[in-house]
């Protein structure tokens, strides 16, 4: 599988492992970690959910002009895991819940989660860009696309546990207080400390928090209960992120033990220079290939929009309409988010192989094709979560009746099945489109084109936002339709831009 593959590949990737743990982490736990602490409602949470990961991908643009000026992508990219690091140790020290000071105590995560965007920035784009220069030989120019989907497979790794570990810190932290895990008690501990319960409410959290509780003598204060329980539950959450810091190191360690086997572009340039082997562009040329990525860019704007709903929306429906048990497991909403990078590694074989079948018969689809078909396949996976959301209610009836009964829940395959399809698309789209950005992009502007490609992503995420709007707004079939519409209408125009597409990055 790796033959033919430059020998600094496989070193990148796990060099790449802790960003996508920590980044797993976020997607599980973000959300609910900010409605279980500062009792936000689906769209405060979800405004602070999408502008940090927005501001991940929007921030690669300055950390790629960054390494392009410099030329020091390993500096930068070093400086990015440092600041990952100390962003999430700013997370991982624990603060009182209920806080004394809601403006003082958010403000605060929020500074950390701009520390953990902005050294990501530095990262991301500059490590794919390495990862590209590597594919600049040319003997390694016809496995590139091959090449970049073994590096998403293998930085996936990191993502599989991070969903996993995550909630069984906070279950055992519970668990040592003497309470056990539920998903609902949360928001209704926040709505009984406010005095919004319902009626009906008020009588599920009754009977919740006395499942909740281990010993079994019946709760005479239930505020009490509240205030411990929502101090508890948010310190697991607090020691979770803990965790990631642990494989941000990890891949430190990685990092600077390869650094000096990793392409050096300012090394390149200079020897380049030395022989006079400098080859210029054509300014006509710099343009064409400039407007073929932004366009590719504009289209998965929309693609991403889609599919980071894995981290809001989706994560709000396992929660709230999802049956949390498969057979004999008892399962957590966050568990869901470890089906995207478990099937990126299970499937990555499988495509690449397809794809290599392919190109030996010379019938491999162009990068421009392959990117339009994992627009096609998004909108299927949307397509399965609409007609399994026909018969659900709408959020508030579930909010104001304290939680929809475990016999009106979905079966859990069916977030299973759609993060299948939904990963499919992603290998079709994310690893392709990084290995279109590092063919096509003009030489002096990789760092800044890599920045630009997450950038897109970043504009996709600030439009999560919609998801979380629609999700508490209308029937959710209605939901995931617009999702079908909006991967099918970037389908539609990516085909129509493929010739021209395919001619520029000849």
């Amino acid at each position: 599988m790796f033959k033919g593959h430059p020998k600094g590949l496989i070193p990148a990737a796990l060099a790449n492992m802790g960003e996508r743990f920590g980044f797993y982490t976020m997607m599980a736990i973000l959300v609910l970690f900010l409605q279980a602490k500062f009792g936000l409602d689906e769209t405060s949470s979800g405004i602070i959910y999408s502008t940090f990961y927005a501001s991940i991908y929007f921030l690669a643009i300055v950390g790629g002009l960054i390494a392009d000026k410099t030329k020091n992508y390993k500096g930068t990219i070093l400086a990015g895991l440092l600041m990952m690091a100390f962003g999430y140790l700013l997370l991982a020290i624990p603060t009182p819940t209920p806080v004394p000071s809601l403006t003082l105590y958010l403000t605060a995560t929020c500074v950390g989660l701009a520390v953990i965007a902005f050294g990501n920035g530095l990262f991301k784009g500059n490590l794919q860009a390495l990862v590209g220069q590597m594919y600049d030989n040319p003997k390694y120019d016809k496995v590139r696309d091959s090449g970049f989907s073994l590096f998403y497979m293998f930085i996936n790794v990191g993502g599989i546990f991070a969903p996993m570990i995550a909630p069984s810190i906070r279950s055992w932290w519970l668990e040592r207080a003497g309470y056990n895990y539920n998903a609902t008690l949360p928001e209704l501990c926040h709505q009984h400390l406010g005095g919004t319960l319902s009626e009906t409410a008020a009588e599920r959290f009754t009977t919740l928090a006395n499942n909740a509780t281990i010993s079994t003598d019946a709760i005479t204060d239930f505020t009490a209960f509240s205030n411990d329980y929502l101090n508890v539950f948010n310190e697991g959450f607090h020691y979770a992120f803990g965790v990631a810091i642990l494989a941000m190191l990890i891949s430190l360690v990685i990092y600077l033990k390869n650094k000096v086997n990793f392409p050096d572009p300012a090394l390149k340039a200079a020897q380049a220079k030395a022989d006079n082997t400098v080859v210029e562009m054509d300014v006509k040329e710099v343009k064409q290939r400039i407007y073929a990525l932004l366009a590719v860019f504009g289209v998965v704007i929309f693609f991403w929009f889609s599919f980071h709903q894995n981290g809001y929306s989706l994560t709000y429906f396992a929660r709230d309409y999802t049956l949390l048990k498969l057979g004999s497991w008892d399962l957590t909403p966050e568990i869901f988010q470890s089906m995207n990078p478990f099937f990126v590694v299970f499937l990555t074989p499988i495509v690449v192989g397809i794809f290599g079948w392919l190109r030996n018969r010379g019938i491999e689809p162009s990068t421009p094709k392959k990117i339009a078909i994992g627009m096609f396949i998004a909108a299927l996976g949307f397509v399965v979560m609409a007609l399994g959301s026909t018969d659900l209610p709408l959020l508030s009836a579930v909010k104001e009746m304290g939680g929809l009964p475990e016999l009106e829940k979905v079966t859990p395959f069916l977030l299973i099945g759609t993060y299948f399809v939904l990963t499919v698309a992603e290998l079709f789209i994310s690893p392709l489109g990084i290995s279109f950005v590092s063919k096509v992009a003009p030489p002096h502007l990789q760092g800044l084109m890599q920045g630009l490609w997450l950038g897109a992503t970043g504009l996709g995420n600030q439009l999560l936002i919609f998801g979380g709007l629609l999700y508490a707004g209308v029937p959710i079939w209605l939901t995931w339709t617009v999702f079908v519409i909006a991967c099918s209408i970037s389908m539609i125009i990516m085909l129509v831009m493929v010739k021209w597409l395919e001619r520029v990055s000849q």
